[in-house]
């Protein structure tokens, strides 16, 4: 798929939404992907993720990393397509850690993937995660990267959409100067 048809798929699926949104960044923005919406159609998911999971078939990844809540169904359909396990992170007393018995051996090949990209913390943190089992990591994934720069994990990074969607620290947000109504839809 190409990423106008992906972009057209958020709006048919109510999944790009427009408004006064602060995201788990911290930061504040006119636009917000909520891929939940998209990916609730498993048609959908399982086409995105299967795109997304070729552009790392070569990497011969062993298993897909994503944080939860958002990457949870990113994770399980990226490892589908690669015939390989998902797991997901979740954040423990304020740190990404693996729990419910996940366990990534040291040689272990791991692909990290999320929904959406838009400063990297998550996944950084995610990495962080890994890095600390010894396994190998082999790139990062995710449907939207809305990060606006060039970002650098120190492996592949792909993803099926890049848009710059402005975002604003919150002293500096026009939306908030505007007394627009600020909503709060992610996970974190």
């Amino acid at each position: 798929m190409e990423e106008k048809e992906i972009l057209s798929l958020f709006k048919e699926t109510g999944a790009l939404l427009s408004g006064h949104f602060r995201l788990s960044s911290g930061l504040h923005s006119g636009n917000y992907f909520q891929c939940a919406l998209l990916l609730q159609n498993p048609d959908i998911a399982e086409k995105m993720c299967s795109q997304l999971a070729g552009y790392f078939k070569d990497d011969k990844p062993t298993c897909v990393v994503a944080p939860a809540l958002g990457g949870v169904i990113v994770s399980y359909e990226t490892a589908r397509a690669l015939g390989v396990k998902s797991l997901f992170t979740e954040r423990v007393e304020g740190k990404m850690v693996l729990r419910r018995g996940f366990d990534i051996k040291k040689e272990n090949r791991v692909l990290v993937v999320e929904d959406v990209i838009t400063t990297g913390l998550s996944t950084g943190e995610v990495l962080e995660a890994v890095k600390s089992t010894g396994a190998k990591i082999i790139g990062v994934g995710c449907i939207v990267d809305r990060s606006g720069k060039e970002l650098d994990f120190g492996v592949k990074l792909k993803s099926l959409v890049r848009l710059d969607f402005p975002t604003y620290k919150p002293e500096e947000c026009p939306l908030c100067k505007k007394g627009i109504e600020i909503r709060k839809p992610g996970s974190r």
